[in-house]
């Protein structure tokens, strides 16, 4: 029901930033939660945060609190992920996700093919 593709990824030097996007298409992207995951090889897909349909509520991993900043224009329907101070250990495929909610739900129904993030050291 809903396309999501995600741009942005590449390679950054470490301490550096990139800006990831999610363009939403098919139903309206108003009244979904939006979130971005990553999954390093090898390793479990995580939750790196989340943000309301409203914007009212959003969600960071520890490990990106303060360096990452999620934020959606619905009119838009884009959502962003503003990385900035960006370590080797951020390196992952990203993946932005959506979910109807009114809040920041754990799961998530819709997915983007995800976008590749290496931050070299």
């Amino acid at each position: 029901q809903v396309q999501l593709v995600e741009s942005g990824g590449g390679l950054v030097q470490a301490g550096g930033s990139l800006r990831l996007s999610c363009a939403a298409s098919g139903r309206t992207f108003r009244r979904y939660a939006m979130a971005w995951f990553r999954q390093a090889p090898g390793k479990e897909r995580e939750l790196v945060a989340a943000i309301s349909w409203t914007g009212s509520y959003s969600y960071y991993a520890d490990s990106v609190k303060g360096r990452f900043t999620i934020s959606r224009d619905n009119a838009k329907n884009t959502g962003y992920l503003q990385m900035d101070s960006l370590k080797p250990e951020d390196t992952a495929v990203y993946y932005c996700a959506a979910e109807y909610s009114n809040y920041v739900p754990p799961d998530y129904t819709y997915w983007g093919q995800g976008t590749q993030v290496t931050v070299s050291s």
